[in-house]
Parts: C-alpha cells; sequence; structure tokens
C-alpha cells in the first residue's frame, strides 16, 4: 500500500467522508455525512477532537453532521462562501467558526493551507420539510501540508478540463476521486481525471452507498491500467493509509 510522510493519516468513514490527520496532529473532517450513512461504521458516527471542517458543496450527503460536529467541537466550517453562511446561521455560529471562501482562493487554517478548485456538479441543501436552498457552487479541495505534500478532494464532479490546470499548478500527490457514477464521474471518467491531475496515488470514494453508485475501484484500475506507477488504495470504511 502507499506510503505518506510520517505523521499525515487518511481514513476514510464512506461516501465522501474523510478524517486526514497532520503532522502536528490536527484532524481536518472533509463532507461530514456520517449519522445516516450507510457506511460508516457505528463506532465512528460522531466524532470529536476535530480542528476544522472542510465542505465541498451543500448536498445533505456532504454537509448532514457540519452543524452539530461544529457546535460539539468549536471546529470552523471552512468552503464556499454561501455555504459556510449559511450552514452557520442556520446552526447559530459565531463569526469566528466561518471560514467562507471562493474558487481560487487559499485560506490557512488547523496548521494547512487550503486552496479551493473548480468542480463541476450542483450547490443545494434539502430542508426537513423538503424544501431547497442554493448553498453555492460545488467546489473541490487541495490541502497543503507544511512539507509541501498536497492531497486533492474532488468533491462531487464530473470529467472537467480545469483537472489538467489543477494537475499543473496544484500538484496533487494524493487524489481522493468520485466514482460512483451516475451523479459524478464514474471509473472511466476518472482514469482520465487521474492522466489530467497527473498523480499516482488515488484514494477512490462516493461510490457503493447507495445502489446508483456502481463504479468499483477495480473498474477504475482497470480503466487507468496504462497510467504507469499508479496505486488505487480502496480503503474500507473506518481503515486509515498512514500513520
Amino acid at each position: 500500500m502507499a506510503t505518506l510522510p510520517d505523521g499525515i493519516k487518511i481514513q476514510w468513514l464512506g461516501h465522501a467522508t474523510f478524517i486526514i490527520t497532520t503532522p502536528g496532529g490536527k484532524r481536518l473532517l472533509v463532507d461530514p455525512f456520517l449519522k445516516f450513512n450507510p457506511k460508516c461504521p457505528d463506532d465512528l458516527k460522531d466524532p470529536d477532537n476535530i480542528d476544522a471542517i472542510l465542505l465541498t458543496h451543500g448536498h445533505n450527503d456532504h454537509t448532514l453532521d457540519a452543524i452539530d460536529i461544529a457546535k460539539k467541537t468549536g471546529a470552523p466550517l471552512v468552503g464556499m462562501i454561501e455555504l459556510v453562511e449559511f450552514l452557520g446561521g442556520k446552526g447559530g455560529l459565531d463569526e469566528s467558526q466561518q471560514i467562507g471562501f471562493n474558487k481560487g482562493g487559499t485560506v490557512e487554517v488547523a496548521g494547512v493551507r487550503v486552496h479551493m478548485t473548480n468542480a463541476e456538479h450542483s450547490g443545494s441543501f434539502t430542508e426537513d420539510d423538503g424544501s431547497i436552498v442554493y448553498t453555492g457552487e460545488p467546489a473541490g479541495l487541495v490541502i497543503e501540508f507544511d512539507n509541501g505534500f498536497k492531497i486533492y478532494h474532488s468533491g462531487d464532479t464530473c470529467l472537467m478540463a480545469d483537472m489538467e490546470i489543477i494537475g499543473r499548478f496544484l500538484e496533487p500527490d494524493v487524489a481522493l476521486l468520485c466514482i460512483g457514477d451516475h451523479f459524478t464521474m464514474g471509473p472511466r471518467s476518472a482514469a482520465e481525471a487521474i492522466r489530467m491531475l497527473r498523480v499516482k496515488t488515488v484514494i477512490p470514494m462516493h461510490y457503493g452507498t447507495f445502489p446508483p453508485l456502481v463504479g468499483t475501484p477495480e473498474q477504475l484500475r482497470q480503466e487507468a491500467k496504462d497510467v504507469d506507477g499508479l496505486e488505487v488504495v480502496d480503503l474500507e470504511p473506518g481503515q486509515t493509509l498512514g500513520g
């Protein structure tokens, strides 16, 4: 299995949800969908010691637990400005817990730099009464550590030309890529994304959670078998890469 620099850990909680640990021991929770996530292990559905909550877009299967965890831990919400302001207001969070920014921007939080990239998808939050609230455009995130190591979380997206720019300009070392199809890229599109990003370590996500998400890591391996040195690391929910 691929190795990461000392102190960096990537734990998959199912769907698009990850806890990324920094060399300094900070814990970044990305796209918190836990309590109603059928793939998340029960003992990981209510995490604590979270230092920042990073959000790619507003859909409930990426944000549903964000407010509760922010209130519990004091961690700031970090993401698209409209989304952060919506969730912050909905949850009554202090302004210090709302770090909203936009595509092309970079913020520093919990000892890392977070770069916001483009993603092609949609962005909204569905309220309990079924009403839909627009929450700004979707995004991807590149997390940069002090040692220069970078992890790219694609968010929900289709294949897009911007991935060539992300690969050339931001140079991620690891990519967390959606492969489920139906709502996002499937394996064939994700394989082309790998070529454009020029990344050699990929962790598939956003597959197998619900019946329409039919893409598999093995299909991704087959579609990207021409990429020399590629390692597709298909973590089980709860499993961690690095340590």
